[in-house]
């Protein structure tokens, strides 16, 4: 299959749910993604691989309730943490429900996108497809190699 999306660096998705997390796999082999998918199951463990990784990060997509820390406080210890800040990785949620909140308090943390998670396969994959087709053509600073 030839590759739709061509994305290099890994993306980083932190999702609790299994089924979920089977969903975003799916869909990005279909989209033609080999970049290497990086999942987490909460926001503590997305932390430390993201401080510890020698790896640029294409994106990181998240889910907003999840246990030990959730999103938004992910979301949070990535805009207190220089070095991470400095790199500008994108950061979009991925989230079952959004309210109003939720929404202004992510985007008072700078969040580049709040989406909510399709019930149907097909407009999960639409959805997915927008933000990382998105993100493969703007610019921004980690956009540079």
């Amino acid at each position: 299959m030839e590759n739709k999306l061509l994305i290099t660096d890994p993306i980083v998705i932190v999702e609790d749910d299994v089924d979920d997390q089977y969903f975003i796999r799916t869909i990005c082999e279909k989209l033609g993604i080999t970049a290497k998918l990086v999942f987490f199951e909460d926001g503590l463990r997305a932390l430390q691989y993201l401080e510890s990784t020698q790896e640029k990060t294409f994106l990181i997509l998240c889910d907003i309730n999840m246990p030990v820390m959730n999103g938004i406080e992910l979301r949070r210890k990535i805009q207190e943490n220089t070095l991470l800040r400095q790199k500008s990785i994108p950061f979009v949620f991925l989230s079952t429900a959004a309210r109003q909140k939720e929404v202004e308090e992510a985007y008072d943390l700078t969040v580049q996108g709040f989406f909510v998670k399709a019930s149907q396969l097909t407009e999960m994959e639409k959805s997915l497809e927008l933000i990382l087709e998105y993100w493969l053509k703007c610019k921004h600073p980690n956009s540079f190699k």
